[in-house]
């Protein structure tokens, strides 16, 4: 494993307009112009494994952001027939919405006293020595999922040893995904295959697969840095770089790509019912109108809106530090698809606009035909 200092200090994030000092290899590097195409990837400035690691930031705090420590609330009474999210009310959603230094909120796993991963806990991990794995891994996590055999499962390529013998790739499978790897005898390369079961979201395995998406801190607890890819995706870069690039560089603890097509969260909304990525148009519709009259949310405007470059990320892979603000984003942006639609890219927004409206946290929104240098996009089986 990567080592990290355990001593924490105070860390600051670095202005917007922040830039690389001088004699950094990738100083003079252009930004990204739009490619010719929206399938096409633009360069992307990488630097050495080794130097790469001499830029990541030491572990410490941001007094600025306010929280320090975040738990995670359970349904008193609960039984194996409580709704994994927990059903919390609306007057719960708003006040895990209000950042103090110290908070106790939903996030999944709503069952009383069921550990992440344990049986009953709605998504059980089968093996104990993937529980073990999961544990112990202390520094980067690189994370997918396919249920419902609905993905070929692909292998990390292009890793350093230093990421081959460090890093931990966790790709979480179904029986289904599992007995298919098996006849076909498909090579997992980096991908450690962990098999759970899971009663949460029966028969909807979109929604089952942002849990491990979503919730990536809470089965892998101990981990700093997570790089999550869905399963349609072959990462091709080493992940030391990519979160070197993406992160590190800048300060940043969350960095994900704009939609190649759209920026706007109601557009966004219409196009997952033209596209039939979503077979419920009231459920959407509903979501939509919520978070217009409850939420004030409005359709994205550039010139109004800037620095914030887009409100609908591209969210199939996304990076994080796992600090205490992080995490909250994660546990909130999972309690929307909880509540109303599993579409993330829809109500990513909402919760982004609500944080940064009461603390100087950002989100690295980058452009997406960088994200397609890092992943390479397969059809679905």
């Amino acid at each position: 494993m990567i080592l990290f200092s355990s001593r924490p200090v105070l860390r600051v994030f670095p202005p917007a307009n922040f830039k690389l000092p001088q004699g950094h290899p990738c100083r003079s590097f252009p930004n990204p112009s739009p490619p010719p195409c929206w399938l096409c990837n633009c360069p992307v400035c990488y630097v050495r494994v080794d130097q790469a690691l001499k830029a990541l930031p030491p572990q410490g705090i941001f007094p600025e952001l306010v929280l320090s420590t975040l738990t995670y609330l359970h349904r008193a009474g609960s039984t194996n027939s409580t709704p994994f999210g927990g059903n919390f009310s609306l007057e719960e959603r708003e006040r895990s919405f209000k950042i103090r230094e110290s908070m106790a909120i939903p996030c999944g796993f709503a069952r009383a006293g069921m550990e992440p991963g344990r049986e009953g806990s709605g998504f059980e991990i089968q093996e104990e020595a993937d529980m073990d794995y999961l544990r112990e891994c202390r520094g980067i996590v690189v994370a997918s999922a396919i249920f419902g055999n609905y993905d070929v499962l692909k292998p990390p390529a292009n890793l350093s040893s230093t990421s081959a013998r460090t890093v931990c790739f966790a790709m979480f499978v179904d029986d289904e995904t599992l007995e298919s790897l098996q006849m076909e005898g498909t090579p997992a390369g980096a991908w450690r295959i962990i098999l759970v079961r899971s009663d949460a979201y029966e028969g909807d395995n979109r929604s089952k697969g942002e849990i491990p998406k979503m919730l990536l801190h809470r089965l892998v607890p101990n981990a700093r840095f997570s790089i999550w890819i869905d399963a349609k995706l072959q990462m091709v870069a080493d992940p030391i770089q990519i979160l070197d690039r993406f992160l590190w560089r800048s300060g940043d603890t969350m960095a994900i790509s704009n939609h190649f097509e759209r920026a706007d969260a109601f557009e966004e909304a219409e196009a997952t019912i033209r596209y039939r990525r979503y077979e419920s148009k009231a459920k959407m519709d509903a979501q939509m109108e919520f978070y217009r009259t409850h939420d004030g949310l409005l359709p994205y405007d550039r010139a109004a809106r800037m620095p914030l470059v887009s409100d609908v990320p591209d969210s199939c892979a996304v990076l994080r530090e796992h600090t205490p603000l992080t995490n909250l984003f994660s546990c909130l942006w999972f309690n929307e698809l909880d509540r109303f639609t599993p579409r993330d890219q829809v109500s990513f927004a909402v919760v982004r606009d609500k944080i940064i409206a009461q603390v100087p946290w950002r989100i690295n929104m980058f452009e997406d035909c960088e994200r397609r240098n890092f992943v390479w996009e397969t059809p679905h089986k």
